[in-house]
């Protein structure tokens, strides 16, 4: 209840909170919402402005971007959650053997941690892609395994300072075994700043695969993203600058949007960080 109090008179969080249940709701029902077929051509159609008829206008193919637009937010935000799966079950599981059994498993996990930040991880992405099919599964695949490294930071910074709490030594003198302690005591304690962390994840995700999309290598047409409807976009910008702008301002208030309820959670998890 104190969370959700705190968390209710962070206007800015609640924000951020409706526009992200907005454009899950449309991804849910892109198929009740869209007025069309995002994939019927009709060359009659071709790059109309919007109108009442196509409130985003038409495409260089006469599909309604308004449509592929619903279609593409499911698509978009689907990478963006199974991306971040992956990257908090990796991260939680890695951090949590490295905070818990320390020594030289500890030093193994951060070293391999220090190697994977060495990367810049768009570019780590654009490698791995260029030898695989693009697809929106390699895509949600590649982005998760190359995000989880924060995660694990985390995750070992919470077992270091948790394993040494009263309750953890009480467990322990109760003849507790290590895996009971891990899953059932401290990691519940743990994940917190996780669901923080997986929050502004998501955010990071949706940016990732439009950018790939917009390159050409991410989700390939005629499956609609919004990724692959700026790329359409970019070559009659002179000419169709709706293609551009809606897609755009889509990505700009997703992000936005996960950013403000991240920012929110964290603020009410923590009260302190107030002050």
């Amino acid at each position: 209840m104190d969370f959700w109090a705190r968390f209710f008179r962070d206007k800015l969080a609640v924000a951020g909170l409706a526009m992200v249940l907005f454009f899950f709701v449309v991804s849910l029902a892109a198929p009740l919402l869209a007025p069309y077929d995002p994939n019927v051509i009709d060359v009659a159609k071709v790059l109309q402005p919007p109108s009442p008829a196509h409130p985003f206008g038409t495409d260089e193919l006469g599909r309604d971007v308004l449509s592929r637009m619903i279609y593409g937010a499911g698509i978009s935000l689907k990478v963006g959650f199974v991306a971040v799966g992956i990257a908090v079950i990796i991260g939680v599981l890695l951090g949590a053997v490295a905070g818990y059994y320390g020594g030289w498993v500890d030093i193994l996990i951060m070293r391999l941690v220090d190697i994977m930040l060495c990367f810049p991880s768009f570019f780590l992405i654009l490698a791995v892609i260029a030898f695989l099919e693009p697809s929106i599964f390699n895509i949600m695949a590649v982005i998760g395994l190359t995000s989880w490294m924060g995660i694990t930071r985390l995750v070992r910074a919470e077992f270091l300072t948790l394993k040494e709490r009263d309750f953890i030594l009480a467990e322990r003198a109760f003849g507790a075994g290590s895996l009971r302690i891990i899953f059932s005591h401290i990691l519940p304690n743990a994940m917190a700043p996780v669901l923080v962390a997986a929050t502004l994840g998501i955010a990071s995700a949706v940016l990732t695969e439009s950018a790939l999309s917009f390159l050409g290598i991410g989700v390939q047409p005629p499956t609609p993203s919004w990724g692959n409807i700026l790329t359409q976009g970019k070559e009659v910008l002179g000419v169709a600058w709706w293609m551009s702008v809606y897609p755009g301002l889509a990505i700009l208030l997703t992000v936005l949007g996960y950013n403000l309820l991240g920012e929110g959670i964290r603020d009410a998890i923590d009260p302190r960080l107030k002050s």
